[in-house]
């Protein structure tokens, strides 16, 4: 039985924060959608299939079609982690994260899918910025810096896709580097960040609308593109009503500013998004 649609996603993770609208954008656009989680969706019109990603057999087994459901994948959105540093203890978010990145792309490729799209992080930028950045905006130029395990984890993902890619040039693994997803409901909290520029410092301000998170997953699976390629996805906007200047001035006084930054524009270079993916953020926490 193979989709409805002829365009079938497995999506990892889908029931977590960033996954739910992902999936609700994706189903929105024309893509019949699995989900591969621990936990349901909370929605009737997806396939949810109950899957350890730790466990390589029941990902091949998963991936390569159930029975009367589906029997062949087209694409992969790979979401599916323990979502931040100090969740868990090192050797276990790093157990779990690799595992289960690696058996999600190795199955992906056993069942012949070329289109992968997975989250890597901000946190391979240099977060918590302990260690100022080397300008700003940052963006993609400059080698991953990471400070945590989890970090360490998504610039490893980041390195075998690569390699990945270099082995198969038909492969298209495209890798977004998500800002902190933000909920509408979360906004509420953000006048709080004005009192203290150094409570938000650790990501320059920066957070991902959790539905133009979705949006970026949807044009990067759509880009016709080949090969491995990162991407900063954040909003257009900092979390702050006070301005950049202000900020970078008293937290950041020695880094390098390139190019006009505007009052409130993100610190996390999006401009790599919208030249190649026509990425542009439609959602901000000041018209909440």
């Amino acid at each position: 039985m193979g989709s409805a649609s002829g365009r079938l996603v497995v999506v990892s993770g889908g029931g977590g924060k960033l996954g739910r609208a992902v999936v609700a954008e994706l189903v929105e656009h024309g893509w019949d959608v699995v989900v591969f989680d621990r936990r349901a969706p909370e929605r009737s019109d997806v396939t949810f299939l109950p899957v350890d990603l730790t466990d390589y057999a029941a990902v091949l087994d998963a991936m390569l079609g159930v029975e009367e459901r589906y029997d062949a994948v087209d694409a992969v959105v790979h979401l599916a982690a323990v979502p931040a540093p100090g969740l868990l203890g090192d050797h276990a978010t790093f157990a779990n994260n690799m595992n289960a990145t690696y058996h999600v792309f190795t199955a992906a490729r056993r069942a012949r899918v070329t289109n992968i799209v997975w989250a890597s992080s901000e946190t391979v930028l240099g977060l918590p910025f302990d260690t100022p950045p080397p300008y700003v905006p940052v963006d993609e130029e400059y080698a991953p810096r990471p400070e945590s395990t989890y970090s360490l984890v998504k610039t490893l993902e980041e390195a075998m896709a690569a390699q990945l890619c270099r082995w198969d040039p038909r492969l298209k693994m495209y890798g977004l580097r998500f800002s902190n997803v933000m909920e509408p409901h979360d906004y509420a909290s953000f006048a709080s960040f004005d009192a203290d520029a150094r409570l938000r410092k650790w990501n320059l301000w920066g957070y991902i609308d959790a539905r133009d998170g979705a949006q970026a997953v949807r044009r990067a699976l759509d880009h016709p593109g080949t090969g491995m390629e990162l991407f900063v996805i954040a909003n257009a906007d900092t979390v702050m009503s006070r301005p950049n200047s202000e900020l970078l001035a008293e937290v950041f006084p020695g880094v390098e500013v390139r190019g006009d930054v505007g009052e409130h524009d993100t610190l996390l270079s999006i401009d790599k998004a919208r030249r190649v993916l026509g990425y542009e953020p439609q959602h901000s926490w000041r018209d909440a």
